[in-house]
């Protein structure tokens, strides 16, 4: 390598998100004496605050974006490095920058994120959102738009279309319903009407009720319109850099052009087959494009079930792609089946003195049957934080366990302006939307592995107090 290191630290991490900033502070205070230095191409970093564990695995935070000076007065012994990362060689343990500089490092962390799949490269109509930058100009594009396409079913879709006023949404999900990656298609029809509801302005209490589901055909295709006229005040935030935080659409104003609150037209089991202009539409070949609701748009979508629809823009959420890029080349990592970098149980990677943490890497050891891995805020703190403390074991040479967070998978958010709890595996997990206080049961019951057929559904009877039972 032609470039000579600057300086070698003990202990570097790269990316200013939610995990690195956490395997930073877990190092930092673990090790105190250590030097350490995190590469971040951002001049803010996201900070954790308001950290509650709810329970022995299910855990509340917000996340704020702060200055990475605020990281340096906390830690005397960090050093902030800005710029982005060029290459990585392994062999010498060095990282070089975007800047052209060079620094060698004894341990290095990756948690430089992933970012958004997007349906095509390069297309102004279609916008992609995963953090501050593209959440500002998403809030410009729709304060001009009459007509939306989201496409994906994963937390920024549920969290987009509940949220956008004034500005008719079309909504493309995969599945059979919405919310797929996260609960079945009971809890999806359980949410649905929110979206016919106006705005409540707090959030809304919720008793347990059940919901039997029938599956929409193929096809299918349903609209949900609420009319008042609401609006939010607030300015956005500002820098760019890692992914959004969990409530990135408080005190943004997403507002379209029309007088309608909200209107989402939902198209099940579909994809995008093909978007184009209307110059493109006007010398297309296939005359024979069912348009729905014609009029001029900037830009058509066709869908797999065979309807186009014209609109303003696209909005890609389709989940996120492992950010590997510029630590590939020249070394020899293992790569997951979803492109992340494989850790194993130690969150090492292949390559020696180097760990992952967040959502570039794949946890690929053998998982607890009730966990799994989501690139979710949760995760990129656990991971962080697990990733410090390994990092710190192995310089210290003190055995370390894999921690309880992975015994048993558990997630907070809100959706259409319920509270919901994810926690458990595929097979055995439970879905609490709404204030409940059932968390740490259901918790109890899903880690004790108790057989509750015997319950039945009074195990959802709102006269029973189920707390008493299993306490």
């Amino acid at each position: 390598m032609a470039n000579k290191k600057e300086k070698t630290f003990k202990l570097v991490i790269v990316g200013g998100g939610i995990a690195g900033v956490t395997c930073v502070e877990q190092l930092s205070s673990q090790i105190p004496s250590a030097d350490v230095a995190l590469i971040t191409a951002g001049p803010h970093i996201k900070a954790v605050t308001n950290y509650k564990q709810v329970s022995k695995t299910l855990e509340e935070f917000d996340v704020e974006e702060r200055p990475s000076s605020v990281l340096e007065e906390k830690f005397p012994n960090l050093t902030v490095i800005h710029s982005a990362v060029k290459s990585l060689h392994t062999q010498s343990h060095s990282v070089e920058t975007a800047d052209g500089r060079v620094f060698g490092y004894e341990k290095l962390c990756i948690c430089s994120g992933g970012r958004p799949k997007l349906l095509t490269q390069d297309n102004p109509y279609v916008l992609g959102i995963r953090d501050t930058d593209s959440a500002q100009e998403f809030q410009k594009r729709l304060s001009q738009a009459k007509r939306i396409v989201v496409v994906g079913n994963g937390g920024i879709a549920l969290e987009l279309v509940y949220e956008v006023e004034g500005c008719e949404v079309i909504w493309a999900v995969k599945d059979k319903a919405i919310g797929n990656t996260f609960f079945d298609a009971g809890a999806a029809q359980f949410l649905i009407p929110a979206l016919e509801a106006d705005k409540p302005e707090s959030a809304a209490p919720c008793k347990r009720t059940r919901y039997t589901t029938e599956e929409p055909a193929p096809a299918a295709s349903q609209t949900f319109t609420a009319d008042r006229n609401s609006r939010r005040h607030g300015s956005g935030p500002t820098e760019a850099g890692s992914a959004l935080g969990p409530d990135w659409h408080e005190g943004i104003v997403l507002r379209g052009t029309e007088q309608v609150s909200r209107r989402v037209s939902l198209e099940y089991q579909c994809e995008v087959e093909k978007i184009f202009t209307s110059e493109e539409l006007l010398n297309s070949p296939q005359q024979t494009l069912r348009l729905e609701n014609v009029g001029s748009w900037p830009v058509y979508v066709q869908l797999t079930n065979g309807k186009t629809f014209g609109c303003d823009f696209v909005v890609s959420a389709t989940g996120v792609v492992p950010n590997t890029e510029p630590f590939l080349n020249g070394n020899n990592f293992a790569l997951a089946d979803d492109g992340g970098l494989h850790v194993d149980d130690h969150m090492m990677t292949s390559e020696p003195d180097v760990y992952a943490a967040g959502d570039v890497c794949t946890a690929c050891w053998e998982h607890s049957p009730l966990w799994q891995q989501m690139r979710l805020w949760t995760q990129a703190r656990q991971m962080g934080w697990y990733a410090g403390r390994c990092m710190a074991a192995n310089v210290l040479s003190e055995p370390i366990e894999l921690d309880f967070c992975f015994e048993l998978f558990s997630h907070i958010t809100k959706f259409f302006n319920y509270k919901v709890v994810l926690s458990g595996g595929r097979m055995v997990g439970a879905v609490l939307i709404g204030e409940t206080d059932l968390e740490e049961t259901f918790e109890n019951l899903i880690l004790n592995q108790m057989d509750l057929t015997p319950y039945g559904e009074e195990l959802l009877n709102p006269d029973i107090d189920i707390e008493d039972y299993f306490d």
